[in-house]
């Protein structure tokens, strides 16, 4: 195993692969709403931290496009929460429940 360190981008690559994989389980294994929002979060947090570490680890430290990709990431994050939530309080007002199995065909 390599050693991590704030030095190295291997650490924070190791790290945002490990937050990833977390999502992708998340969002494959769970049946409830929340849960799949929270493993999407998940997975595009592990690409702002990827975009945050090769704009660090960049060869000109002067070009802010790693940061600047990841606000942007965080910005597209806090909108599709923003939204996705806004459709879980509808589709539980109609169906009292925010099982997506329970909800899929969505008829009332």
């Amino acid at each position: 195993m390599p050693e991590l360190s704030p030095d190295r981008l291997d650490g924070y690559l190791l790290v945002a692969g490990v937050l990833f994989v977390a999502g992708v389980l998340a969002v494959t294994t769970r049946r409830s709403a929340i849960g799949v929002l929270i493993g999407i979060e998940l997975m595009l947090n592990a690409a702002a931290l990827q975009f945050a570490a090769y704009g660090k680890f960049s060869p000109s430290a002067t070009d802010p496009q790693g940061q600047t990709a990841a606000v942007f990431v965080v910005v597209v994050a806090a909108a599709e929460a923003a939204v996705a939530l806004a459709l879980l309080f509808a589709v539980y007002r109609t169906f009292r429940d925010i099982d997506l199995d329970a909800t899929r065909e969505l008829r009332s």
